[in-house]
């Protein structure tokens, strides 16, 4: 597969494509998103990353992410991945970005100007097993302390982004969603 992925600056502005695995090998800044759903409980639902991805096998993650690919918005890819990932689809809001730059597994580099959404749904998603592994509901709190004593378990990005602005975007997401 010769997915091409965004390389953008530090504003977003597109500044170019690179192959998927090239750009993560090389750790070139590129256009992703991260997808966050939570259901009327305010839990959010985990994914377990699949053995045969590219990088962090087996590890557990938020609902699901992807890169953003050649003429696909970050919208775009924030649904095509949902749909994919986990075999259904919701209204997304798109909360905040952030970039960030941390190895991962396999000699590779994650640097990603990252587009994170978050979204509602109830039921049962259908996981696609060449992606996902496992999925689970989760009280938010619970993942963040969890992943302050076993943070290996965890995604390098979930990681990341769960010390910063993230976990207060959820708690008012989750307050103004139960009003």
């Amino acid at each position: 597969m010769n997915t091409k992925v965004i390389l953008v600056d530090r504003s977003d502005k597109e500044i170019g494509l690179e192959e998927k695995m090239a750009a993560h090998k090389k750790g070139d800044l590129h256009r992703a998103i991260s997808v966050y759903i939570f259901n009327s409980k305010g839990q959010l639902m985990m994914q377990q990353r699949a053995a045969g991805v590219y990088h962090s096998p087996f590890v557990w993650s938020n609902t699901c992410c992807s890169n953003c690919y050649e003429g696909e918005s970050a919208a775009e890819s924030a649904h095509r991945s949902l749909k994919n990932e986990m075999g259904f689809d919701c209204k997304l809001t798109e909360m905040f970005t952030q970039i960030y730059k941390t190895p991962v597994t396999n000699g590779m580099t994650e640097h990603e100007f990252l587009h994170v959404f978050f979204g509602r749904h109830e039921e049962t998603p259908k996981i696609n097993s060449e992606e996902v592994m496992d999925w689970k509901w989760v009280n938010f709190q619970d993942l963040s302390d969890d992943i302050k004593k076993n943070g290996k378990e965890y995604s390098a990005w979930l990681r990341i982004l769960i010390k910063g602005q993230l976990k207060d975007e959820v708690e008012k997401y989750i307050k103004k969603k139960s009003t």
